[in-house]
């Protein structure tokens, strides 16, 4: 018997479009409570902002990690998805990474309050940060590389170094107030233009 002869049932079905919005929402919802509040959030305060129903949630997500999983993946996904799209649609490759460099500083700060859990000893965290390497920076080297083609950067930059240094001026803060990351990151993408 050969593999086509072999029954493997019915493939999955997609999910309709509006169970994919309604999954949108959640995720969304789940993002911006735990910058809010931790991870530790209240299932309730997730569904009042997503106006739903706890039983939705943990139908969708039966467990916190679950959530917490599919929150980073979600992201990281919308990230890796605007890289092109700013591409595509910015006036200049540079300025299309500043944006994206700007998303991807709203990114680290979720990631950030994350960061704990994700550090934990629970095994479902330990793709993750493989998944982040996978995604992102092949984006990242796209969007340097546009830059560097169009004459707008300095040749040779290395995405994953460039968005380790990124990453570093994001967790500098600690608990100051005053540390403005963002502004420091628009130091540092400034920087990479080619001098004239």
């Amino acid at each position: 018997m050969n593999d086509a002869d072999r029954d493997t049932g019915p493939a999955p079905r997609p999910k309709r479009a509006d169970a994919r919005r309604n999954e949108e929402v959640l995720l969304g919802s789940a993002a911006a409570v735990f910058v809010e509040s931790g991870v530790e959030a209240p299932i309730r305060d997730i569904a009042a902002r997503a106006g739903v129903g706890t039983a939705t949630i943990y139908r969708h997500f039966p467990t916190r990690a679950d959530l917490i999983v599919a929150v980073y993946r979600h992201q990281v996904e919308a990230l890796a998805e605007a890289g092109p799209a700013l591409l595509a649609s910015s006036a200049t490759p540079h300025a299309a990474l500043g944006q994206w460099v700007d998303l991807f500083v709203d990114f680290l700060v979720t990631k950030q309050g994350l960061a704990r859990v994700l550090q934990s000893d629970d095994p479902c965290f330990d793709p993750l940060h493989s998944y982040f390497v996978e995604r992102l920076v092949p984006v990242c080297a796209e969007l340097l590389d546009a830059a560097d083609r169009a004459g707008e950067i300095r040749s040779g930059l290395d995405a994953q170094a460039f968005m380790r240094g990124v990453g570093g001026l994001c967790a500098g803060a600690g608990n100051d107030p005053r540390y403005d990351a963002r502004g420091l990151v628009e130091i540092l993408v400034a920087g990479l233009r080619r001098p004239q």
